[in-house]
């Protein structure tokens, strides 16, 4: 029997059992207890931990988080409960009688600072070259509770070699402290299962299938085990000298596209509150810094809702109208790189589903190296292209043998939201400091559609106010407030949405007319489409497909490999946690609540690209050479 099986998610989304008649948790009983002297009411199966909070007491943590199950294993919470011989671990300790609870004791002091004393004595490196130094929780422990010295003596060699065959995580056990954070990240939050904790007694280490490098096993590069780690024993892989270099060689140009979740993140790493927009001063200090060009991702974004919804209009044509069995629906999202490996590894056989559009980042390595570089009189060779991304897999992404379509390789680097927040200090610049400026043109306007691609649903909203406009002839504000589609929106693991089109239906748009004569044999019809985000929700969809279930029945499924989508993605600023999520989803929507121009179809660069350069329309054979990926081997991605 697997011992893990109570604690494989979050009390909170774990099934609700009642195994006997008074088990008053599960009927919402609550309960007294007394913390520091202090009485609190709390419900029943509240850990000690919680209650804490409730009470305002801190207490702290290193192997808990939020994201996670409980694991209890690295003490560092312990508290006093009297009556009790031993020090208990308050994270992992369910009140369900009455207590009395000290937290700060003398002899909870000293074993909070041994505990610490003995993590210290097998953690090897320096702090001051450390990547997270002044952001890694070990280190702010040692200074909170007073370690100046190695009391328990200090590992003067590394353990362990460091990992760097990823292109997207780096790993360095030797920095490692086992408190198997990133193991439950990989199990039970995103359900891969890279990593696991091996051996015993002091042999114990974190380790991959036979001790293999991370680019030899099913790492889906999502970098959601970064995003959890207390130290720097897992880091993303940073290309910025190389970007340095890039910058100072005055015969390369260098350009740079930023993703939005980045620009709604960026600012915790310069101690603002999550949720704090900052994308024009961004704009700004990037050109300080030395790139030549800044573009807006979300040109791409709008590009990809055009690219991905004709392919979309294809598949269901072929299907309904010429019953052409072969086509594989329901078609897949492809702007996540986790999700596509993901996919390729656990359901290969569904490949055919994934929609054949590139993300927006690839889309723009394209451009950058034919259409821009042709206009702007720029030899490709000479484009360094720039990716600033929420996301650690997005540099697995870039370095993927088949994304070489513009005869160049089309993205030359992936740069976290973390790393950089990391150059731009470098450049002795405070980012909320800088006045605001806009993007450069011809990538410089995008619409909040392809803005909100940064939260779960926003792929799927922003493909949902392009369709209905383009299948009814009604306005998308008509059909949904404000093209608010809210059903697709929030942290929900899975979302479900019917979209009746009805009877009544405009003119095919000039763009796409070519592909299609008319509407009618989409009367009566209800479009289906679902989202879901983070892999562990992923494999629930596709199992569901895989046994014919409601989900096999949908037209349009997005998926994302982080929680949360985008903005939870393994570059973001740590501490990653879902209050930090929500605001970040906030200054997402808000932003493209203030923009009037909230629609792909709508953008008129995107239309005067399609005009200049792509000028036989969407899903055409430039089109398909330059923005959709190119199937090898009887239809199958490269693994």
């Amino acid at each position: 029997m697997d011992s893990r099986k109570d604690y494989r998610a979050p009390l909170s989304q774990q099934p609700l059992t009642i195994e006997k008649p008074t088990d008053l948790t599960a009927i919402g009983g609550t309960i007294t207890v007394e913390i520091n002297e202090k009485k609190v009411v709390v419900p029943l199966g509240t850990t000690i931990l919680d209650a804490c909070k409730m009470a305002g007491i801190s207490i702290p943590t290193l192997c808990h988080h939020e994201d996670l199950c409980i694991a209890g294993v690295c003490r560092i919470c312990v508290v006093e409960v009297e009556g009790m011989r031993t020090l208990q671990a308050s994270c992992a300790f369910p009140i369900t009688a009455p207590i009395k609870i000290k937290t700060s004791t003398s002899m909870v002091r000293k074993a909070r600072r041994h505990i610490i004393d003995l993590m210290l004595s097998e953690h090897y490196g320096e702090c001051y070259s450390c990547v997270r130094n002044g952001n890694c929780e070990l280190q702010t422990l040692a200074k909170e509770y007073g370690v100046d010295n190695y009391t328990f003596g200090h590992v003067e060699k590394p353990r362990y070699e460091v990992d760097r065959s990823s292109y997207s995580v780096i790993r360095d056990m030797s920095k490692c402290i086992l408190c198997k954070r990133c193991v439950r990240t990989c199990i039970d939050l995103q359900e891969v299962g890279v990593l696991e904790s091996i051996g015993r007694g002091d042999a114990t280490h974190i380790s991959t299938f036979l001790e293999k490098p991370l680019s030899d096993v099913i790492c889906i590069n999502c970098g959601q085990c970064i995003n959890r780690c207390p130290t720097a024993a897992l880091r993303a892989n940073d290309p910025s000298d190389e970007i340095w270099r890039a910058i100072d060689d005055p015969k390369k140009h260098v350009v740079i596209q930023t993703a939005p979740s980045p620009r709604a993140a960026i600012c915790e790493e310069f101690g603002m509150e999550a949720g704090t927009s900052l994308t024009q001063e961004l704009n700004t200090a990037l050109k300080r810094i030395g790139f030549d060009k800044v573009f807006d991702t979300n040109f791409t974004a709008d590009l990809t809702i055009i690219e991905e919804g004709t392919e979309l209009v294809i598949r269901l044509y072929k299907a309904l109208v010429g019953k052409d069995a072969s086509v594989s629906l329901p078609q897949f999202t492809s702007c996540s790189p986790g999700w596509v490996k993901y996919l390729e590894h656990y359901y290969p056989e569904y490949l055919d589903n994934l929609s054949s559009a590139k993300s927006p980042q690839q889309m723009f390595g394209s451009l950058i190296k034919t259409f821009y570089a042709e206009k702007n009189g720029v030899d490709p060779a000479d484009i360094v292209s720039v990716a600033l991304m929420p996301c650690s897999a997005k540099k697995f992404e870039c370095n993927r043998p088949e994304m070489v379509d513009s005869g160049y390789k089309d993205v030359d680097y992936g740069l976290t939201t973390r790393e950089m927040a990391k150059m731009i200090k470098e450049a002795g610049i405070n980012l909320p400091e800088m006045p605001k400026s806009h993007f450069d043109n011809p990538f410089g306007e995008a619409s909040g559609a392809g803005l909100i691609f940064g939260a779960t649903g926003g792929v799927m909203e922003a493909a949902i106010r392009t369709i209905v406009e383009f299948i009814t002839g009604a306005k998308a504000e008509d059909v949904f407030a404000n093209a608010n589609v809210l059903d697709v929106r929030g942290f929900e693991g899975i979302k479900y949405m019917e979209i009746p089109l009805g009877d009544t239906f405009g003119p095919v748009p000039g763009l796409i007319s070519h592909l299609v004569p008319n509407w009618d044999w989409l009367k009566g019809a209800t479009l289906k489409v679902a989202v879901a985000h983070g892999t562990a929700n992923a494999k629930k969809v596709m199992d569901d497909i895989k046994a014919g279930g409601k989900f096999s029945e949908c037209h349009f499924i997005e998926f994302m490999a982080c929680p949360g989508g985008c903005l939870g993605g393994g570059g973001q600023p740590i501490p990653t946690t879902p209050e930090i999520r929500e605001k970040r989803a906030k200054a997402i929507y808000a932003e493209d609540e203030s923009l009037e121009l909230r629609k792909s179809h709508e953008n008129p660069n995107v239309i005067k690209l399609y005009e200049e350069f792509l000028t036989e329309g969407p899903c055409s054979h430039l089109s398909h050479k330059l923005l959709h990926t190119h199937y090898l081997k009887r239809g199958k991605y490269i693994i």
